[in-house]
C-alpha cells in the first residue's frame, strides 16, 4: 500500500517537504488524447524529468531527445513489452473514455479492469514507483452515478497497490495548453468562457499545464492526500 494511505487534509508531509534530487523516468499513457498530450509536453519541458516513455495504440507524432514511444494495442496484456517498463519511477495513467453509450460492465472493463492490469504490472516492475491517475471531478465508489462508482473503485483499488506512493487526481474543467494537436473541439467554441470560470468557479477549474506540473511534483514533493482535487492541483502545481 502506498505510504500515504493515513495521511488528511491538504498539508505537505512533512518528510517529503525537500525536492527530491531524483531524475524522474516517467510513463505515460494516453498521450494521444488531450490529457495525456498535455501531461508529456510538461515533462519533455521540465528539467527534472530525465526519460519520457510514451506508450500508445497509435502513433503519437511526436518528438523529443527525452522520448521514447511503445506502440502496443492490446493493455489487457502487456507482457510483451514488460522488458521495456522496468527502471521507472513514475506513471502518470492519463489514458480514459468516455462512458457515454456504454454499459456499466463494458464501461468497468476498458477502466478498472484495463487500468488495474496495467497498475499491477507497474508495481511488480518498480515499487520504487509513484502512479498518477487521472481520475474525474465526482467521483465517489459509493455514488448513484456509474462512471462515479467506477472511476471510485479504480482510484481506491490502485491504492492497495505496493506501489511507493499512489495520487488520484480530479482536475474538473481543464483549461487546455495552446497550440498542441489534441485538443478537444469543443474548446474551440467555449473557450473564452474558460476565464470567466476561472473567476467565477476558481475551483472547479484549472490549466493543463497546472495539472502536469502537480503530477512532476507530487513525484519529486509527497502530499499530504492521495485524493487531489483542483485547489490541490493547483496548491501542488506552484511548488
Amino acid at each position: 500500500m502506498s505510504c500515504e494511505a493515513g495521511s488528511t487534509d491538504s498539508e505537505y508531509i512533512d518528510t517529503m517537504k525537500n525536492k527530491s534530487s531524483e531524475k524522474l523516468k516517467v510513463i505515460i499513457t494516453g498521450a494521444t488524447g488531450m490529457v495525456g498530450e498535455g501531461v508529456a509536453h510538461e515533462c519533455l519541458h521540465h528539467e527534472n524529468v530525465d526519460q519520457v516513455l510514451i506508450i500508445n495504440r497509435k502513433p503519437s507524432r511526436m518528438n523529443h531527445v527525452k522520448l521514447k514511444e511503445i506502440i502496443h494495442t492490446d493493455f489487457f496484456n502487456i507482457s510483451s513489452i514488460e522488458h521495456q517498463l522496468k527502471g521507472y519511477n513514475a506513471c502518470f495513467f492519463c489514458l480514459g473514455v468516455s462512458s457515454v453509450g456504454m454499459s456499466e460492465a463494458d464501461y468497468t472493463s476498458v477502466t478498472y479492469d484495463l487500468t488495474m492490469n496495467v497498475a499491477r504490472t507497474l508495481s511488480r516492475l518498480n515499487p520504487d514507483m509513484t502512479f498518477c491517475y487521472i481520475s474525474g471531478a465526482g467521483t465517489n465508489e459509493h455514488g448513484k452515478l456509474m462512471w462515479a462508482r467506477v472511476k471510485g473503485k479504480t482510484e481506491s483499488d490502485l491504492t492497495k497497490l505496493p506501489f511507493r506512493r499512489v495520487y488520484n487526481f480530479r482536475p474538473g474543467i481543464i483549461e487546455p495548453t495552446k497550440g498542441l494537436k489534441n485538443t478537444l473541439k469543443p474548446y474551440r467554441y467555449i473557450g473564452w468562457l474558460l476565464p470567466l470560470i476561472r473567476l467565477v468557479l476558481p475551483n472547479s477549474i484549472c490549466s493543463l499545464r497546472e495539472l502536469g506540473l502537480a503530477m512532476i511534483h507530487s513525484v519529486e514533493n509527497g502530499y499530504g492526500k492521495q485524493v487531489l482535487e483542483v485547489r490541490d492541483i493547483k496548491k501542488l502545481a506552484e511548488e
